[in-house]
């Protein structure tokens, strides 16, 4: 990833769908070296996991859920420098699209991270539903566990070329640019800004995804496939949506 400054990636808007919110900003992370597993999925099975104050967002009719595995950097608020033991960590999340108040973003029906401290910090300032799993990396394979869920994921890839050209569906499914993430009481809206994701082809010599409960949801054929050097992300504190 070729790093830019904070000012260069908020002066980069020509591909957002809406302009970057006026207030300041709230917090900084890297994404790096992200896989992409993308599912088409059945509406009435996604309907069961997602709150009914949010649209599922689909392409060409189809709803869609994506497994991303990557290596979250940096994580920083906006005036405090990022300390290793907490701001970096490798990050799995299975998430779905959303529409809410007229933006397309994303809803997350599981976010894993591998360290315990920095899942419980990252719950308490955004309610995202952050848990811990045993999650191993090395330069070609991706590997997590979790014993309370019974999850598993394990991964033995190739990175390939770079997509020069990306289709609408590409676009569709990497850059988002807000995620929605329900509490009891409300429906927490998050904006996000980052420079397109830049995209590489992938070959998966093994695959073994298994999420009991999204059974019906992901397995071990994606329908398509991404991988991501990654990118540099600048984030808002929340806003709370009445349900």
């Amino acid at each position: 990833m070729t790093k830019i400054t904070t000012r260069e990636i908020l002066n980069t808007t020509e591909h957002r769908p809406w302009n970057v919110p006026e207030e300041n900003w709230s917090f900084y992370q890297e994404w790096s070296d992200a896989i992409f597993l993308h599912y088409k999925v059945d509406i009435n099975e996604l309907k069961k996991f997602v709150p009914e104050a949010l649209e599922i967002d689909l392409f060409d009719g189809i709803p869609w859920v994506s497994v991303v595995a990557f290596t979250m950097k940096k994580i920083r608020p906006k005036y405090v420098p990022a300390f290793s033991p907490i701001s970096n960590f490798h990050e799995i999340n299975v998430r779905t699209y959303v529409k809410s108040n007229n933006k397309c973003g994303v809803y997350f029906l599981s976010i894993e991270a591998g360290s315990s401290l920095s899942c419980k910090i990252a719950k308490g300032i955004s309610e995202l539903p952050y848990r811990y799993s045993k999650i191993k990396r090395t330069n070609n394979t991706y590997i997590s566990q979790n014993s309370t869920y019974h999850d598993t994921l394990n991964l033995h890839y190739n990175v390939g070329k770079e997509q020069k050209e990306k289709t609408e569906l590409d676009i569709w499914l990497t850059d988002r640019y807000a995620l929605f993430q329900d509490t009891e009481n409300f429906i927490n809206a998050f904006e996000i800004h980052h420079l397109e994701w830049p995209i590489n082809n992938i070959e998966l010599r093994y695959i073994n995804v298994n999420y009991p409960r999204f059974k019906n949801l992901v397995h071990n054929k994606p329908n398509t496939t991404h991988y991501s050097k990654g990118v540099q992300v600048i984030s808002w504190g929340k806003k709370k949506m009445e349900k």
